[in-house]
């Protein structure tokens, strides 16, 4: 048997920041335009085309559906070089579509790399989330809280009244009593029509964005490239598995998951050390968008090492004719 590569999560930082990059740019030319499908295409098509020349033995363990959907980045797909350390990866090649077709802020390209079996094989199925960000004690909001109490804990912790937290939460009709709740605290909601990856990183630099907490359900896949980018940046984070047909819970099965009712937290969703890398497509809170100028494009991308807890924002710009 040939000796495992080990993971230097280092010398692979900056190719993941690449392909988060060229994923950016290609679906670049489709902000606004109204064609979330192409545009999607365009940011996978890079994302693969740029992770199959890194020196890596990657399987795809958060993509974007199964083997059948392909041209999608699918769940088990093998990418890399094959001659290089096993890692898993969980990627988003365009997280936030309908917001790049739109030219509505906060579209991203992501994506999280660690060692073989370092990340929760989450099916593609509703997750039930709650984040907050670092410096704070461990358990003080949980899942098992109703969202009232949250805010209420949160406040007390910060020595501030309810009424000076806000909370970020997808607009959907499923959070409306929520969303109620919530308000009925006195806390503000900022609403986000997509791109709950973001939501929750917003958490983690709550002096810069202004968000506080996250909560609500969206799908399972973004939750656990969520909690690796809280492993990197700091911060807490729940997740709960939700399913509304046997068909959900088979895929459950499938994935090798057996206590269906598990409460999950960020280490247990992303059990070792990470790699995480996302490009701006459209500005937002976090980072600018695609910047365009006479022969250039510019982009910024968020390369994070939990290794290091070490955070970079990198420029790149790069000619164009």
């Amino acid at each position: 048997m040939p000796t495992p590569v080990e993971f230097h999560d280092r010398m692979l930082s900056l190719g993941l920041a690449r392909v988060a990059e060229q994923a950016a740019l290609a679906s670049a030319s489709l902000v606004g335009r109204g064609d979330e499908k192409a545009a999607d295409q365009a940011a996978v098509n890079a994302m693969r085309e740029q992770l199959n020349l890194l020196e890596i033995a990657g399987v795809v363990v958060i993509g974007e559906g199964e083997r059948d959907e392909a041209p999608m980045l699918y769940i088990g797909e093998e990418v890399g070089t094959g001659n290089g350390p096993g890692v898993d990866i969980a990627l988003d090649p365009l997280e936030g579509t309908t917001l790049t077709a739109k030219d509505m802020p906060n579209a991203l390209t992501v994506i999280a790399m660690g060692p073989r079996g370092s990340m929760l094989h989450a099916p593609d199925v509703y997750m039930d989330k709650l984040a907050i960000g670092p410096g704070f004690p461990e358990g003080l909001v949980t899942l098992d809280m109703p969202p009232a109490t949250r805010v209420s804990a949160l406040a007390t912790e910060k020595g501030c009244a309810p009424s000076d937290i806000t909370v970020c939460i997808l607009e959907r009709p499923r959070h409306e009593e929520m969303i109620a709740e919530v308000r009925s605290t006195g806390a503000a909601i900022r609403l986000i029509t997509d791109g709950d990856v973001a939501g929750v990183m917003h958490c983690a630099d709550s002096a810069t964005t202004g968000i506080d907490m996250y909560m609500g359900t969206g799908g399972a896949p973004e939750g656990v490239l969520a909690a690796a980018a809280l492993k990197c940046m700091g911060g807490q984070m729940e997740g709960r598995l939700l399913f509304r047909n046997d068909d959900e819970k088979g895929r459950a099965e499938k994935a090798g998951i057996t206590d269906l009712d598990r409460i999950y937290k960020r280490d247990e969703m992303v059990t070792q050390d990470v790699i995480f890398a996302a490009t701006g497509v459209t500005g937002g809170t976090l980072l600018p968008g695609i910047r365009r100028e006479p022969g250039w494009v510019t982009c910024t991308t968020l390369l994070m090492r939990s290794k290091t807890g070490s955070v970079r924002r990198m420029e790149y710009r790069t000619p164009v004719e």
